[in-house]
């Protein structure tokens, strides 16, 4: 029975492979071909021999509460597999899948089925480049496979993958899917009477051969998903960048674009081809290419293709060749094909076009009758029905029930990340008050690989983008992330169901020590529970119980902060506004006025706390109507170095308090800095002007006129004139004239009064 099997592996995405399946197929007549591939998309194969454009992929997904785990298995058409599919069913044999499913434990972190174990062999393809002077793994695979002779190609594979298996170690993963393939094997060995091809990764092809004679004969029984776990799958379109490996693709052969010319031409008329593509796409970027420069790369190539043993030129050949005649500069770094990666930064520009070049551009097209999952009809539905559909600008009035229920379709399609869906202008805080948005939409832009890719999430636009927000929520820790995450959950119309989303921001804030984070939070939420009616938020109780965690939290890290003088941080201060309007307008929902007053006096005269957390106490007491003297407050914070920074806090918290004064607060900071030595001035000026820059001009102005009236009377209006020198430079420059005074009286250089 054995004899009967031929088991022929195979690099994915291989022209050659792929010509040698064919012929395989053509010359075994086989009454079975057996395929690297799913199983239980087996009862669904009539959908691959739809007439679809290729590349297209059978997408794999299993979720499990939150978590979606998505595999795909890419096809063009020079994949051995695809060949293997459509030769087969033309020649008459039975077809199959014969892998796991792709839910399956052996595909925990894989992300492409047909990203096999090249990365686990790399020491026996390393000493094969050695041995045979080239680069890497894909120029050693051009030099042995794509651009020689096709005679002997099926016993070259075999040494090849003989050779690359016996120098790896299999790991479980690969055991477990190996053990299920040769079921399949045996069982239709023992249910057919003709030849049985396989066609599988070559790294597989030792170990089927060894297990298809040991075992039972009995059918393979698929695999049940574990409990809980809902799995699914459809075919997608695909495209060659997401194909390349240069594009991250981590299986197959990189440059798609050449290798479809090669499949389709051969060498000769897939290098003359794609010269002329490179060409093109140079002088369309304004990169000079001439003649004389193609003939001396088409000399270099050939050249180069003979020197390196190859009677016709292979893609490094090509690549190097033109980059010889093209490149006069010094590079970098090295050229992207002497390895396996992303291109990186400082890519020379003409390397960038040669690399896209050879990618494509092709994409996938579907079949009208292939299945999708509900999504896809859903938000075309909803595109047609909201008049999304079209190309160009919109402008949405969000105050009209219409134009809102626009916007919210649009923040879910901007969230599930489609194509051709562009947000400029909005809102961007729950406390805008504008509600005018402006989108831009492309309705060309290939949208179905990502709502076919989103289905897994949910059945409607706006259960999918729920479940992306609920999802970042499980693996997002940033707070003011968190926060944002809540407006967008608003933005889409979803707040009434984020109970899990407004959870793990309560968490977050519970966790977090740091008083800047917790506050854009109260600010952003309060203000949603506040103000949105246009969003369906205004007091909402999930947003209320995030209002109360983070007042909570704002309040207890303040009081127990700690730390010395230093610059005024704006992240502390705008905690401490947004817990002076908690208090203010969502009392019911925060500690009472008078218990927070009280905690903010304690922090105000607290020497340990910073001094602009010190002034922001004595702020938010002042301004929640407790007692204050802020003029005696003022002089415990008279340093030159805690002045200023006392004041910004103050001036945060309660410049409608500080300007209702009359004198107070400016007549006592008036009074210090006057009693403070030209040097102690200079110290105190930066962080002075900083805390003053809080008020808008027309109130600075009132506090000028209030401090000329203290002096005496007079012009007010120089002190608020804007000068033409910058007030930090003439610091720095009294700064400078004061040690160069100090340096001459050192030296005795001072004569009279003068120097």
């Amino acid at each position: 029975m054995i004899d009967r099997l031929h088991v022929q592996g195979v690099r994915h995405h291989s022209p050659a492979c792929a010509r040698l399946v064919a012929r395989r197929i053509e010359e075994l007549r086989p009454a079975a071909v057996l395929i690297e591939g799913p199983a239980d998309f087996n009862d669904r194969l009539a959908e691959l021999a739809l007439e679809h454009e290729l590349p297209v992929a059978i997408y794999s997904y299993a979720s499990a509460d939150l978590a979606v785990r998505r595999t795909w298995a890419p096809m063009c058409d020079y994949s051995p597999e695809w060949v293997a599919l459509t030769e087969g069913r033309r020649a008459g044999a039975a077809v199959r899948f014969i892998d796991l499913p792709a839910w399956h434990g052996a595909f925990d972190g894989v992300e492409n089925r047909y990203s096999d174990a090249e990365r686990r062999y790399t020491d026996a393809t390393d000493a094969l480049c050695r041995a045979f002077a080239v680069d890497n793994v894909d120029a050693l695979w051009d030099h042995l496979v794509e651009v020689a002779e096709p005679e002997g190609l099926a016993e070259r594979l075999d040494h090849y993958f003989d050779l690359v298996r016996g120098e790896a170690d299999a790991d479980g993963r690969d055991t477990a899917r190996e053990a299920y393939m040769a079921q399949w094997i045996r069982a239709t060995l023992a249910e057919t009477d003709g030849p049985v091809l396989v066609v599988c990764g070559g790294f597989h092809a030792p170990a089927l051969r060894r297990l298809a004679a040991e075992g039972d004969t009995g059918t393979p029984v698929l695999p049940e998903p574990p409990e809980g776990t809902e799995t699914g799958g459809y075919l997608v379109p695909y495209s060659f960048k997401r194909l390349d490996a240069f594009a991250g693709y981590q299986s197959g052969m990189p440059s798609p674009e050449y290798y479809q010319r090669l499949w389709e031409a051969g060498p000769e008329e897939a290098a003359a081809t794609l010269v002329q593509r490179i060409t093109t796409r140079l002088r369309e970027r304004g990169l000079h290419v001439s003649t004389s420069d193609l003939i001396g790369a088409r000399s270099l190539t050939d050249g180069l293709a003979r020197l390196r043993g190859h009677a016709r030129p292979g893609r490094t050949d090509l690549l190097d060749g033109l980059a010889s005649a093209l490149i006069s500069d010094d590079l970098e770094q090295p050229l992207p094909w002497t390895r396996r990666g992303l291109l990186t930064a400082g890519t020379h520009p003409v390397v960038v076009e040669m690399t896209a070049a050879l990618t494509g551009e092709r994409v996938g097209r579907l079949h009208p009758d292939t299945p999708r999952p509900p999504l896809v009809d859903d938000a075309v539905a909803e595109m047609a029905r909201l008049g999304l559909d079209g190309d160009g600008p919109i402008r949405l009035d969000l105050a009209k029930p219409k134009d809102l229920e626009r916007s919210r379709a649009l923040h879910c399609m901007r969230l599930l990340r489609l194509p051709g869906v562009r947000r400029e202008s909005g809102p961007s805080a729950g406390a805008d008050v504008t509600a005018e948005e402006q989108w831009t939409l492309d309705s060309g832009a290939d949208r179905l690989p990502v709502l076919i890719e989103s289905g897994a999430l949910g059945a409607t636009l706006g259960d999918a983008a729920q479940t992306v927000l609920e999802q970042r929520a499980d693996a997002e820790r940033a707070l003011d992330a968190l926060a944002a995450m809540l407006f967008d959950a608003a933005l889409c119309g979803r707040a009434h169901l984020t109970d899990r989303l407004g959870t793990a921001v309560e968490s977050a804030v519970d966790d977090s020590g740091d008083l800047g984070e917790v506050g854009p939070a109260l600010a952003t939420v309060l203000a949603l529970w506040r103000h949105d009616h246009l969003f369906g938020t205004a007091g909402s109780d999930l947003y209320a119980a995030v209002v109360t965690a983070a007042a909570n939290r704002v309040l207890w890290l303040a009081e127990g902060l700690h730390a010395g003088p230093g610059p005024a941080d704006q992240g502390r201060l705008r905690a401490m506004r947004a817990l002076r309007d908690a208090v203010r307008h969502a009392p019911s929902l925060t500690p009472p006025a008078a218990s927070v007053a009280a905690a903010a006096q304690r922090i105000a005269v607290d020497g340990q706390a910073p001094p602009d957390l010190r002034g922001a106490a004595l702020g938010l007491a002042w301004a929640l109507g407790a007692p204050a003297n802020a003029a005696e407050a003022a002089a415990g914070a008279a340093d030159p170095d805690r002045l200023g920074d006392w004041l910004s806090g103050l001036f945060a918290l309660a410049r409608e308090e500080v300007l209702a004064e009359e004198q107070g607060v400016v007549s006592a900071v008036d009074e210090l800095i006057g009693d403070l030595t030209e040097d102690e001035f200079l110290i105190a000026l930066p962080a002075l002007r900083q805390a003053f820059a809080m008020f808008p001009p027309r109130e600075r102005g009132l506090i000028a006129e209030r401090l000329v009236a203290a002096r005496g009377g007079g012009d007010s209006r120089g002190l608020t004139k804007r000068l033409d020198v910058n007030p930090v430079v003439m610091a720095s420059a009294m700064a400078l004239e004061a040690r160069v005074e100090a340096a001459l009286a050192r030296e005795d250089l001072v004569f009279g009064g003068e120097s």
